[in-house]
């Protein structure tokens, strides 16, 4: 009889070892899910233009609001957490032009009412300080002012061979593709080159009347760099992913650029 007692004794206290056991396995497996989601979670750097001259014509320049607007919602209605970094740091400037009436979507019309992304824009980290490292991908929204600064910056083009060498997606919309007018493979080569490309085009250009004020055309620098160049007609939607870039047309493409960004990062 007392032996039995000991075994009925035993089975209990492993059943209750058990019962614990189990009981404490969701609070491991919420900690483990909230670890995978740490780590699942996506980090992109935004760049704007600090320039605002439009060459010697007296007018204002900047990032086109559209372009930035669009992709930002898009990405971070999904979770991605961004960073906006620009030459100066600060407040970039917005292209007057892109707050027009004729000029605005859902998404430029929430920026509009969006206070927090506004500060934060306003607060825009020196690009000079940024590290790759630190991001999943990069994406340069257009307007006319990246012509001017983000082309040949320095640190814009250490940072955009940087993400690409270390198999980050590059993303570019409208004139933003200007971005890769001294960007280089490994190899020395224009890392354009032999890759599928689009952005602003001439046509484009010429409707605006900038053709004789930009300091180059963002469609004739690309194929001068090897860039395999195609495009839709003028104002259409039209965006390109060739490997880890990914370059959209004009204004209308932004939500493209964005989606074909979204599917890298997952």
């Amino acid at each position: 009889m007392k032996r039995i007692t000991i075994m009925i004794i035993s089975i209990v206290l492993c059943f209750s070892c058990s019962k614990n056991t189990k009981e404490s396995n969701p609070i491991k497996q919420k900690i483990s899910t909230n670890t995978k989601k740490n780590i699942a979670m996506k980090k992109v750097l935004f760049v704007v233009t600090s320039h605002e001259d439009l060459g010697n014509t007296g007018h204002k320049t900047g990032f086109w609001v559209e372009e930035f607007a669009t992709p930002y919602y898009i990405l971070k209605d999904k979770g991605i957490k961004i960073t906006i970094a620009s030459p100066k740091g600060g407040q970039p400037p917005i292209d007057p032009k892109s707050n027009e009436a004729d000029f605005q979507t859902p998404a430029t019309v929430r920026f509009n009412d969006d206070k927090e992304t506004q500060e934060i824009l306003s607060k825009s980290v020196k690009l000079e300080t940024v590290n790759q490292a630190d991001y999943d991908a990069i994406f340069y929204p257009g307007g006319h002012g990246p012509l001017w600064d983000l082309a040949e910056d320095k640190n814009s083009i250490a940072l955009i061979e940087g993400f690409y060498k270390n198999n980050k997606p590059v993303a570019a919309v409208c004139h933003a593709p200007a971005i890769f007018k001294h960007t280089k493979n490994t190899d020395g080569t224009p890392l354009v080159n032999g890759k599928k490309v689009t952005g602003f085009t001439n046509g484009e250009e010429e409707a605006v009347q900038l053709t004789s004020i930009v300091p180059f055309l963002v469609e004739d620098m690309l194929k001068s760099n090897g860039g395999i160049y195609s495009k839709k007609a003028d104002w259409n939607p039209y965006a390109v992913e060739d490997g880890l870039l990914i370059t959209g047309q004009n204004p209308a493409s932004s939500e493209l650029v964005a989606e074909l960004l979204l599917e890298k990062l997952n």
